[in-house]
């Protein structure tokens, strides 16, 4: 261990906006889905380092709600992304360095079967790892996860006098998920785009202007090392 990683407070869950991957590949005169097969090689960069560095949960934002908005060529390559690469070719990897999968987000139908079926088959692998989790924010937004919540709970036939905090974080769509300590977003933007905004309550946030394709060990503990400074006081002095 470096003298760096020493001095670094690693915190327990860190999310992450992996921002940027069109823009890295129209600067470099290539197509979009240049910059997200990058990202997706930045990705288990980030997933070896942060498990390298002792996080037990990493929670990344791999496709929106609103993701559906784009080309649909640009969504079928995201569709094939996520299928063949994320939740097949690194999952035997991920499984021997014991990294548990969770997936989560909303189970419709835009989703394609296949995919869903290689999300139960990576989840189902992996369940009883006892590793960092890396959880896989997919079709996922954190308005429709509290509209999904609320719902759910009416349902249940919950008195409204009855519903609190703890009760909305029960019924999120993983209620094992701890809150955000670290909550990352790259490519020089401050938006929190939707993304785990309940879990993130008191989380420090760092924007970084690093494009994702180019997010590695380092700039990962130059995060680390910012929150490292950080007083987090949760409302008190």
């Amino acid at each position: 261990m470096s003298e760096r990683q020493h001095n670094l407070i690693v915190p327990s869950h860190i999310a992450c906006v992996m921002d940027g991957n069109g823009r890295w590949a129209k600067e470099r005169g290539l197509k979009r889905t240049d910059g997200h097969l990058e990202g997706e090689e930045a990705l288990h960069r980030v997933v070896q380092a942060a498990n390298d560095l002792g996080v037990e949960w990493l929670t990344v934002y791999a496709f929106s709600t609103e993701n559906w908005k784009r080309p649909p060529s640009e969504v079928a390559f995201l569709m094939k992304l996520v299928d063949e690469s994320v939740l097949l070719k690194r999952r035997d990897e991920l499984h021997e360095k014991n990294v548990r999968v969770k997936v989560i987000g909303r189970r419709d139908w835009r989703v394609p079967r296949k995919v869903l079926k290689r999300i139960d088959e990576t989840v189902e692998l992996t369940k009883d790892n006892t590793g960092m989790t890396l959880t896989i924010a997919f079709n996922y937004g954190s308005q429709a996860e509290l509209v999904d919540a609320v719902r759910k709970i009416i349902d249940s036939g919950v008195q409204a006098s009855d519903v609190d905090e703890k009760r909305i974080s029960a019924n999120l769509y993983d209620a094992a998920i701890p809150d955000v300590d670290l909550w990352i977003r790259t490519s020089g933007e401050y938006r929190l785009s939707n993304f785990m905004t309940w879990q993130a309550s008191y989380a420090e946030m760092v924007f970084l202007d690093t494009y994702w394709p180019d997010m590695d060990k380092g700039q990962l503990e130059d995060a680390i090392e910012e929150f490292s400074r950080r007083h987090r006081r949760f409302g008190g002095l």
